[in-house]
């Protein structure tokens, strides 16, 4: 079989074609999972926490979208903690004033005991993140930023960080490599939880790294190796799974969200919705704790529930762990919208609204 140049393709078609056995008669046409911790000698991979069949194919996939090599981890914050392996003892981050919460403690702890130091910035702002970038050493940003579904001048922030010679990471989770890709924006690393909308399906836990260079892919291995931060097979064998249907799952749930956050916006109940205008997120403002609780207690098709992406919608209060940041409103809904029909999805939602305001 002819080698398909994923430059010449669709992202759409990539997902598709990518990772799969060479075609051959009575071949598989998925790779199948392989459950091995050992490999007989005399090839490169050794052993299990270096390379492991499974991620080879889910790797090929997600590094053919992203224009570089993909690197699989046990979970997305596994993923980040690799990426904060290269900053140098006592470097400096700059990091969103206001993103996902399981980050900020990881930047948190690595304050406390002295690691280096992090600099949180409103990175919705350009003129406030090119100030912050100064000596850095890493710039992480997230876009859409987690909860609050703020973007970021990609572009602009990878030229003034290249600029003063700090690498940058991009935490993309929320729009996935079919909606942004930022490593073709000049971004060092792409970083996803595919425990969301990249495996879609709620059933496992995985994150995974990106880069288009070389030596950053080699460091990331190491550290992967070394720290033992591994995917397992049938997590990464539904990770890949969940990719293939990645396109039509999206392209699903993004048409509702978006008619969720127009119908939302003219919603009394309604102080502000947050939508970037792409990816299957959506955020509200309600008036208070009291009134956003009552929404999620008076839903029945929404779930009440801390992850996103999966086909099935989901909503939480997020000031409601102790560990949001208080820049979150108290009365921040954030939806992730699934593959239920929008009108009864809308039904359930409107009645909520209704019953909260009463």
């Amino acid at each position: 079989m002819a080698h398909i140049d994923p430059s010449r393709i669709s992202p759409e078609t990539v997902l598709i074609t990518s990772g799969r056995p060479a075609r051959e008669p009575d071949a598989p046409l998925n790779t199948p999972v392989t459950f091995a911790s050992n490999f007989v000698q005399g090839g490169d991979r050794g052993y299990a926490r270096t390379s492991q069949p499974t991620w080879d194919a889910f790797e090929d996939v997600v590094g053919s979208l992203e224009g570089g090599r993909s690197l699989a981890f046990a979970s997305g914050l596994a993923a980040l903690a690799a990426i904060l392996e290269v900053v140098r003892p006592g470097g400096v981050v700059v990091a969103p004033q206001v993103g996902y919460s399981g980050t900020r403690t990881l930047f948190d702890a690595a304050v406390a005991s002295g690691r280096f130091g992090v600099r949180f910035v409103d990175t919705a702002s350009t003129s406030d993140l090119r100030e912050a970038i100064d000596g850095a050493d890493l710039v992480w940003l997230e876009t859409p930023t987690n909860p609050m579904l703020e973007t970021v001048d990609l572009e602009a922030a990878v030229e003034s960080a290249h600029g003063v010679g700090a690498l940058v990471a991009v935490d993309a989770t929320f729009a996935s490599p079919l909606r942004l890709r930022p490593l073709e924006l000049g971004a060092d690393l792409a970083m996803h939880s595919a425990t969301k909308i990249m495996s879609g399906h709620s059933d496992l836990l995985m994150g995974v790294v990106s880069t288009a260079k070389p030596e950053l892919h080699q460091r990331l291995h190491d550290i992967r190796t070394r720290t033992g931060g591994v995917a397992g097979p049938m997590e990464t064998w539904l990770a890949l799974r969940g990719l293939r249907t990645l396109a039509v799952r999206l392209d699903r749930a993004e048409a509702t969200a978006r008619l969720l956050a127009k119908k939302l916006a003219a919603h009394p109940a309604v102080v502000r919705v947050r939508y970037p205008g792409f990816g299957a997120m959506v955020a509200i403002e309600l008036p208070d704790a009291a009134t956003a609780d009552a929404v999620v207690d008076a839903v029945t098709i929404w779930c009440p529930a801390t992850s996103l992406g999966g086909v099935e919608s989901t909503l939480e209060r997020r000031r409601r762990w102790s560990s949001e940041s208080l820049g979150v409103p108290a009365g921040l809904l954030r939806l992730s919208v699934g593959l239920e029909s929008p009108d009864d999805l809308w039904s359930d939602l409107a009645a909520a609204l209704e019953g909260a305001r009463a």
